[in-house]
């Protein structure tokens, strides 16, 4: 053996090893137990982060399992991830001077793919550096042409029964990217905003009511003033009208127990189009909407602020009414705004038809089987949250007005103004029975195909994958989309399937600094995992991101930290080369018996690690992999190799067998306890005992 590991020597050929070997392909065998995972599938367009490095709980798993005998499987896939590819795609195409709206649908579109499958290839790469031993022989695709109908069966099933519906809501949109967004994916921001006071005249032309708003610029789609049945202050003002500011028109003063007579001076505005709150009241008094802001962003039907972006055209509104002597003060208001996700635009809230699901049924369900542990989630202490993410579920609108997804296989009967669901192209309408129809422009929500990934994959491998490693043994992701994700999953796939997706939910943490913050380019925080790799080698990282990190929390990560993790490997390989370079022939008297303290070494040595194994093996059946992880460094390091070998050394380099058995014995168990996480260093010191032929994982 070299006197030094040298993981750059390593890494890349034993990978191909393991490749070529196929032992991560995936094999139905009967006479074995199944642990399957599914990759939650990173951006196919994307180079991998540090969030993607945390695949390496899935890896320690999966090779755990198969050192275990379990016929293992971890599928490999890509994500399509709507918004967000077609946003980085549309910045690709400004530096060119261009913008989507230069080309058609179909077009866009296929330059969209290509430039997705031009990336692809590296982000499947940066996996392999990171040792992952998933099974690339049935890879996935969330686009693939299989998997898409799948998709599609879902969401006819679901229309089938009822649980899709087509409505003019309120959505949630963003004028930049040109699409809606469900709740879920709305990024509450915090800030110091104000509140406005504005005196709206009585129509009668005697007194005014004071209204208090945050939105001043969207009072040109009012359709009343709200205040509190109960509130004394305005009893006799109910059922009268006041004129609108700035405008002729007149609107009604409504009571609703909605109101909270302590904000603002208790009276409110009410603009069903552009409020969600605003919007249900609209509903309960048959109140009309009044659309003042387009889907870019500009005033309309005002005529004072038409085609100006809503941000210039509040100053505008604001100076008008206090030329007017309507604006009577303004206070400063602590407040939420939802914000875009992908680009950080003030979304606004604008009716638009869309499809909607109704979840009721499906998070009932899916809360009865988390209850009940049919899905059992760990850290424990994240399985209330997920039930009250379920709870709260509200009505999921899965229309996208982008071009880069699914399209929905929704169409319209233009004759009769209808709308059928087809998995297949038609070739004539269902409705009308004539070919007068179109399709739907919008696509899916990229999180209704992400729902479906757990069944999708496996049924579109074959029916003996799907029977045999469904449901799915373990989900692992971050607790950051157990909302977005993990109940979806839960929801549409028992639907679907009549099945839970997955057995368990394990849920990793964040990865932050040193100093506990998040990590952001801005900050100039971020670690780059492909250039600890290449600086300290794949086990290095992976070992970093784990070692002495709670279970479910966030990762505190460091360069020293990846550093010592490289120590670690380094002692590993010396450990190793040592009994190694002392594998001799015995000599003479090698079957005296030992003297007494070094056979009472032996003993308390066999017992320690006897002992250890059992704890290790424990960790992994209640999901503590860092505490499994920990207990193997302390021992190889601190007990096996600065206090039993030391002690046992002598007799070793004088040839007694049975020390130098023991030892290897250890040495080598001790090996396949550090494989799942440290699989390069653990690998190449075992085909040096054996052959470059033969695996660790054998």
């Amino acid at each position: 053996m070299d006197n030094k590991y040298n993981y750059k020597q390593y890494e890349e050929e034993l990978y191909t090893f393991w490749e070529q070997k196929g032992y991560f392909k995936a094999q139905v065998n009967p006479q074995k137990e199944s642990f399957s995972i599914i990759l939650p599938p990173p951006n196919a367009n994307a180079d991998l982060h540090l969030g993607h490095a945390m695949y390496v709980y899935e890896d320690v798993m999966i090779r755990y399992n198969k050192l275990r005998g379990k016929a293992v499987l971890w599928l490999a896939g890509a994500d399509h991830a709507g918004i967000e590819t077609q946003f980085v795609y549309e910045k690709h195409l400004k530096k060119k001077g261009k913008s989507r709206f230069d080309f058609d649908r179909e077009t866009l579109f296929k330059d969209i793919w290509d430039f997705v499958m031009q990336n692809r290839g590296t982000m499947e790469n940066q996996l392999r550096r990171l040792g992952f031993a998933l099974d690339w022989s049935n890879k996935k695709f969330t686009m693939d042409d299989d998997i898409v109908q799948v998709v599609y069966k879902t969401f006819k099933d679901l229309y089938d029964e009822g649980l899709v519906y087509r409505a003019n809501r309120l959505v949630n949109y963003c004028t930049s990217c040109g699409t809606s967004f469900s709740d879920l994916e709305v990024a509450d921001k915090e800030l110091k905003g104000t509140l406005y006071y504005i005196s709206y005249p009585l129509a009668s032309g005697k007194g005014h009511i004071t209204v208090a708003t945050t939105r001043p610029e969207t009072m040109f789609g009012d359709v009343a003033v709200m205040v509190h049945p109960e509130d004394k202050r305005y009893q006799d003002m109910i059922g009268k009208s006041v004129r609108l500011p700035l405008t002729e028109r007149e609107i009604p003063i409504i009571a609703d127990e909605y109101v909270d007579p302590k904000f603002g001076t208790g009276a409110v505005k009410v603009t069903p189009a552009h409020d969600f709150n605003d919007f249900e009241v609209g509903q309960r008094h048959k109140l009309d909407l009044t659309i003042v802001i387009d889907f870019a962003g500009k005033m309309q039907k005002t005529g004072i602020v038409d085609g100006i972006y809503f941000t210039k055209a509040r100053k505008i509104v604001l100076e008008k009414l206090e030329q007017e002597g309507l604006l009577e003060k303004t206070k400063d208001h602590d407040m939420v705004i939802g914000t875009c996700y992908r680009c950080g635009t003030v979304l606004q809230p604008l009716p638009k038809e869309q499809w909607f699901i109704n979840v009721q049924p499906l998070k009932e369900k899916a809360i009865e089987l988390v209850k009940k542990d049919a899905v059992s989630v760990h850290p424990k202490r994240f399985k209330s949250q997920l039930i009250r993410i379920l709870e709260n579920f509200i009505d999921w609108n899965v229309s996208r007005q982008i071009v880069w997804g699914i399209r929905i296989p929704a169409y319209k009967c233009i004759s009769k103004d209808e709308w059928f669901i087809s998995t297949d192209k038609p070739d004539a309408c269902q409705i009308c029975g004539t070919c007068n129809f179109i399709q739907d422009d919008d696509t899916f929500d990229t999180w209704f195909s992400s729902a479906q990934w757990p069944f999708a994959t496996l049924q579109t491998i074959s029916k003996k994958y799907f029977d045999y490693f469904y449901p799915t043994s373990v989900m692992e992701t971050g607790y950051d989309i157990l909302r977005a994700w993990v109940s979806r999953m839960i929801m549409i796939g028992y639907y679907e399937t009549k099945a839970v997706p997955f057995e368990h939910v394990f849920l990793h943490g964040m990865v932050r600094d040193a100093k506990g913050q998040k990590m952001s380019k801005s900050k100039g925080n971020v670690i780059n995992p492909l250039d600890m790799i290449d600086k300290y080698g794949a086990d290095a990282l992976r070992a970093a991101l784990i070692f002495g990190t709670k279970e479910g929390g966030d990762v505190v990560l460091s360069e020293d930290k990846i550093r010592s993790m490289r120590n670690f490997g380094n002692k590993v390989w010396n450990v190793g080369r040592f009994i190694y370079m002392n594998r001799t022939e015995a000599k003479q008297g090698d079957n005296e018996h030992l003297n007494e303290k070094d056979s009472k070494t032996l003993i308390s040595l066999q017992k320690e690690f006897a002992t250890v194994e059992k704890k290790y093996h424990k960790h992994f059946e209640k999901f503590e992999f860092a505490k499994a992880f920990d207990l193997s460094y302390d021992f190889l390091w601190h007990r096996f190799a600065d206090m039993y070998i030391e002690q046992l050394k002598g007799s070793m380099q004088t040839g007694n067998m049975e020390v130098r058995n023991e030892l290897e014995r250890v040495y080598k168990s001790c090996l396949k306890m550090l494989h799942p996480y440290m699989p390069f260093v653990t690998e190449a010191v075992w085909q040096q005992y054996h052959s470059r032929e033969n695996s660790i994982l054998d």
